[in-house]
């Protein structure tokens, strides 16, 4: 059995939707500030995680991800109500943190973590739309490679124990093992 390699890959991008007056910049990425992602972890969206693996460092791209590749389809069913007693604390509503437009975390009941943007808010219901704000839409990558390598062994170990719920390092003071981790993760073996 084969073990897979991953990849280290840093990019500098902008990234375009196809807005009402013509190519629209929602995001961008600069050299400064790179996006970086081990490949096989899910980190990035698997179609640009593919249009970039073989890359060399230093080059440029340009490529469209067409959206069922990208977030998929924006789908109706995924705006929903919800009771607005969910964001009250204390009895209050939540004013300061739950206005129109306001993109917000939430949770179900099942512990899964995702993100909602607040469409409404009524007397007794809050209009929460779940679409990835970038559902529906082909986007347009234009960037240069900055970094393509092998991840080291560190950094794929570092990945597992983050994914896992893990600090993976995170640079505390932990000294079991010579960890460094304060964390109280559990990620080196026993910090707790």
């Amino acid at each position: 059995m084969s073990e897979m390699i991953h990849k280290y890959i840093a990019v500098s991008y902008s990234l375009f939707i196809d807005g009402d007056n013509g190519k629209e910049l929602v995001e961008e990425a600069t050299k400064e500030q790179p996006f970086y992602f081990l490949t096989g972890f899910g980190i990035a969206l698997d179609a640009f995680e593919k249009k970039l693996i073989d890359v060399p460092q230093g080059e440029d791209f340009d490529f469209s991800l067409e959206k069922e590749d990208a977030y998929g389809d924006y789908m109706l069913e995924h705006v929903v109500e919800l009771d607005r007693e969910i964001f009250t604390i204390d009895g209050k509503f939540d004013h300061e943190h739950i206005f129109v437009d306001a993109v917000v975390p939430l949770q179900n009941e099942d512990g899964n973590r995702f993100y909602g943007k607040i469409l409404e808010i009524g007397e007794e219901k809050v209009k929460v739309d779940l679409n990835h704000p970038l559902a529906g839409e082909t986007l347009h990558f234009v960037g240069k490679v900055l970094e393509n390598r092998e991840a080291t062994e560190d950094e794929v170990r570092s990945m597992i124990a983050r994914m896992s719920g893990g600090c993976g390092g995170c640079g505390g003071g932990c000294q079991k093992d010579g960890c460094g981790s304060d964390c109280n993760c559990g990620s080196c073996g026993g910090c707790n």
